[in-house]
């Protein structure tokens, strides 16, 4: 029982943040949830900027986390409340925002990948892509675009 599972782990998923332009939190295709989420709480950006110009490894991690609990309060919206209606973290992609010579991208990014397969045991295993570029929307520091299977 994934709510089981966060309350164990002390896991609070915030609320879905709003969208700031004209598009969806999530878009469910069949039975497939597609989720973009940058690093908001509270309606602020979480570490904003550029790691190694404004910002070091372990506040990149962290703004990894919180958009990744915003991935999952998007994903549990999409699911009608019920997390348990996941069936596989499909995907994970995580864009960074870094100078051209970082290479360090999948050490950020499994903060991303652990708390899903945390969350989710087997059915948190999914591929994943990683980059990074030159800016992001809103200064975030990291986005992730997610694909999640459910019932």
């Amino acid at each position: 029982d994934v709510n089981k599972v966060l309350q164990q782990k002390q896991i609070v998923l915030p609320q879905v943040p709003k969208p700031a332009g004209n598009y969806q939190p999530y878009v469910r295709s069949g039975n497939l949830v597609f989720i973009n989420q940058v690093a908001l709480k509270d309606g602020k950006i979480v570490n904003p900027g550029k790691l190694g110009t404004a910002l070091n490894e372990q506040q990149v991690k962290e703004a990894t986390k919180v958009t990744m609990l915003n991935v999952l309060a998007v994903l549990r919206e999409a699911v009608g409340g019920d997390l348990n209606k996941v069936k596989q973290c499909v995907q994970l992609t995580g864009i960074f925002n870094t100078p051209d010579d970082y290479a360090k991208h999948a050490d950020l990014m499994n903060i991303a990948s652990d708390l899903t397969v945390e969350v989710f045991g087997e059915k948190g295993k999914h591929a994943r892509g990683t980059l990074g570029v030159s800016s992001l929307p809103v200064n975030s520091s990291v986005e992730i675009q997610a694909v999640f299977e459910v019932e």
